[in-house]
């Protein structure tokens, strides 16, 4: 018997996948636990149409995450940092000030968690970092850090 499972079912098969099962094992396993439906054209159709909004969505996204990258490439952000009587830097400037000031400065929102950072920066100066903005598109931006 055909049969599409409604969730993760061990050594049968993945969600929303269509698995063949003898009769006895989805009758009285399977269905009783809501674990699987029987795969008839509305339930099939039902799950090709989610894998292909799932897949559009994807697609936008990556298209957005592309944009995203050029427009960072072109620009740069200045982060102030405050310095004492003899230059030195105070602190370090982290992937969240970088954050921030991508978001005061441009209204791009970036998540802190994906700028990478090998360590926070502790010198004034221009730096070029990498910003991860999709599983295979990354981004890079120009940071300036500047004395207050």
């Amino acid at each position: 018997m055909k049969v599409v499972l409604l969730q993760d079912v061990k050594a049968q098969g993945k969600k929303d996948q269509i698995v063949e099962v003898s009769d006895g094992y989805a009758r009285n396993f399977l269905f009783p636990k809501k674990l699987a439906v029987p795969a008839d054209a509305k339930v099939i159709n039902d799950i090709k149409s989610k894998q292909s909004s799932a897949k559009h969505r994807e697609e936008v996204e990556r298209e957005n995450a592309r944009a995203l990258s050029k427009k960072l490439g072109e620009t740069t952000v200045t982060v102030t940092a405050e310095a004492g009587t003899d230059g030195r830097f105070y602190g370090a400037v982290t992937s969240k000030d970088i954050a921030e000031a991508l978001k005061a400065q441009f209204a791009i929102e970036v998540d802190k968690r994906k700028i990478l950072l090998d360590a926070p920066i502790k010198a004034f100066g221009t730096y070029k970092i990498e910003i991860k903005l999709y599983a295979d598109i990354s981004g890079k931006l120009n940071v300036k850090v500047t004395e207050k």
